[in-house]
């Protein structure tokens, strides 16, 4: 007992002397530390509560001059919310943090999570996949599915408040799965529902595993029920994504494939059918590494343009001068009749991407990134210490002070003069900082315009976003108070 006593008493007061005896060269501490735990208290509660930490962390560092220090546990982490230092550390450490390790089991070593030096060779690799070529061929998915949308949301016309999200969900999902895997997931309502549920299950499971730090050791998440969940969901996520390649990677060896379409019967190429081509022509790929990448694409692609759609409409529901500036350019630029969305048009529909910037800029649907210091990082006022966690905010990025006085406020004419945006090119960073940027950044901006451009020339959109509550589950998502109302529009 006496050496137990004597060990726990050093430990502390390592942990003691460790964090109070500071480099100058240190950014200051986040106050309201605790002895042995640090900061971990604050992870604490529901992903609304998490939520509104993020959020007064960011406050805070910006208050502190954009970088902090905090711990959880003896682990000492830093948090970056100026834009500069932030573009300074995404590019100067590329390993994302052990945390990203919890997705591992969906999304193996795909772009999102992989080792650097497994994704400096998959994204060179994958970068033809994503040319302005192969992205123009997907617009009558995008104009179809928003087509689709518009037809479900007839139930809603004058009905009053409802939940919209459901819907921009699976449409997203159907849309995201058509143009990777070639897969129509609206002929099959249960495979829908199996899988839309499992990707849910598995974006829950990462959130609460992340906020129980004691979970973040595997011999203890093994054993929990937690653990159970994950491989359920797992089974059914990975039964699909393997079932369709096998298919269609057999289609491709026995030469099924004409010059028009590709095997999946379509008038386009889903990535799928790039990376088999990649993997039968080259061998650049293997089965599990298309898999990944696959996975990767949906899992990034489906969730994250619902939220941003979402988001968008609570908006221009609640801001009816916005709403009406983008049907009057819908009007000069589609014309009155009921046409598809070229890709002439979107380069035309200025105002509409406006208005998804800034509706991106203040809710990020991913509010923050974390990567490993694999070495000391200056910066402009401290240095970043080796083998500690580094969290850029992107939330707190987008409230620097160099984004003005009314940086809390929804102004979508910002984006429509230079001399009113930062001059910091990363000051916006909905689509992550650096080298690890989103490679599916073009294919996110064509697919939300046209579904915007649909739904807006069909419906008037009511709501109120002050009610509205969000939560951190590993994207931002709405707790409540994010109902639409709509009504046709003549």
């Amino acid at each position: 007992m006496a050496l137990t006593l004597f060990c726990i008493t050093f430990a502390l007061y390592w942990i003691w002397r460790h964090r109070n005896t500071k480099s100058k060269l240190e950014p200051p501490t986040y106050p309201g530390g605790l002895p042995l735990i640090g900061h971990a208290h604050l992870l604490m509660g529901d992903t609304v509560c998490l939520w509104n930490t993020i959020k007064e962390v960011s406050y805070t560092t910006l208050r502190l001059g954009g970088v902090i220090t905090a711990s959880i546990g003896p682990r000492s982490l830093y948090v970056v919310t100026d834009p500069e230092d932030s573009l300074t550390v995404a590019n100067a450490c590329l390993e994302k943090d052990a945390i990203y390790e919890y997705a591992k089991p969906w999304l193996g070593e795909g772009l999102l999570t992989g080792k650097v030096s497994i994704w400096k060779r998959h994204r060179m690799l994958l970068n033809p996949a994503f040319s302005q070529r192969v992205l123009d061929g997907f617009e009558g998915v995008f104009n179809s599915q928003s087509r689709r949308l518009v037809k479900d949301l007839e139930v809603k016309v004058g009905k009053g408040p409802f939940d919209h999200f459901v819907y921009m969900r699976r449409n997203a999902l159907e849309t995201i799965c058509l143009t990777t895997m070639g897969v129509d997931l609206s002929k099959n309502s249960v495979l829908n529902n199996q899988y839309e549920q499992a990707i849910e299950q598995i974006l829950n499971s990462l959130t609460e595993r992340y906020q129980k730090f004691w979970l973040h050791y595997n011999f203890i998440y093994i054993w929990s029920s937690l653990k159970k969940k994950d491989d359920q969901c797992l089974k059914i996520l990975h039964n699909m994504s393997d079932k369709v390649l096998q298919e269609r990677k057999a289609a491709h060896l026995n030469n099924k494939k004409n010059g028009l379409e590709t095997s999946s019967g379509t008038k386009f190429k889903a990535f799928l059918d790039l990376l088999l081509e990649l993997s039968i022509e080259t061998g650049a790929f293997n089965d599990s590494e298309i898999r990944e990448e696959v996975n990767t694409m949906i899992a990034a692609g489906h969730d994250t343009t619902a939220d941003v759609l979402m988001f968008t409409f609570v908006l221009i529901g609640s801001y009816p001068k916005v709403q009406e500036r983008i049907v009057e350019e819908l009007r000069n630029v589609l014309g009155d009749d009921d046409r598809d969305v070229t890709k002439q048009d979107l380069s035309r529909l200025v105002y509409l991407e406006a208005v998804l910037k800034e509706s991106m800029r203040i809710y990020p649907i991913v509010p923050l990134i974390a990567r490993r210091l694999d070495k000391n990082v200056k910066l402009k006022n401290y240095t970043l210490t080796a083998g500690r966690t580094c969290f850029t905010f992107i939330y707190g990025i987008h409230r620097h002070p160099m984004w003005g006085d009314d940086a809390e406020e929804f102004k979508p004419e910002r984006w429509l003069d230079k001399t009113n945006l930062p001059s910091c090119p990363t000051a916006f960073a909905a689509f992550s900082i650096g080298r690890r940027i989103c490679i599916g950044k073009p294919f996110a901006f064509m697919s939300l315009k046209t579904t915007l451009a649909h739904v807006l020339r069909h419906y008037r959109i009511e709501a109120d976003h002050t009610k509205m509550v969000v939560k951190a589950n590993v994207v931002l998502k709405p707790e409540y108070g994010h109902y639409i109302s709509i009504e046709k529009r003549t």
